[in-house]
């Protein structure tokens, strides 16, 4: 698990189960820590520019992931009858080699869909 902060907050976590490794991105379900409820307003209505929440992503150890950017994208005011709500943590430009080392099967599941001619 990824921990996501807000500043020094800690606001929650996700697996970043998925991914697009081209891109450096990994993104997963977002699971909410107590700290979410401070910048829960600003990821339900402000999915375009979330820099003033100074967000970031710290791998299980503790470390800082380098990476462009990271983004809590809530739409749970968006939920259909009966479906839960979905909050998505998404990491965005994080370095080669870096992201094969840490997403093996994000880039296995790439070169999978993706083949080499």
């Amino acid at each position: 698990m990824y921990a996501i902060y807000a500043g020094d907050t800690l606001v929650g976590h996700s697996a970043l189960e998925s991914g697009d490794p081209s891109m450096g991105v990994a993104c997963g379900l977002f699971i909410a820590a107590d700290g979410y409820d401070a910048v829960r307003h600003e990821c339900r209505t402000n999915h375009a520019d979330q820099s003033g929440l100074a967000l970031s992503a710290r791998t299980s150890a503790g470390n800082p992931l380098p990476c462009v950017a990271v983004a809590v994208l809530d739409y749970s005011d968006q939920a259909v009858d009966g479906q839960p709500a979905y909050v998505e943590a998404a990491v965005l430009g994080i370095p080669h080699p870096l992201y094969a080392e840490l997403f093996p099967e994000h880039m296995a599941a790439h070169a999978q869909r993706f083949p080499a001619r």
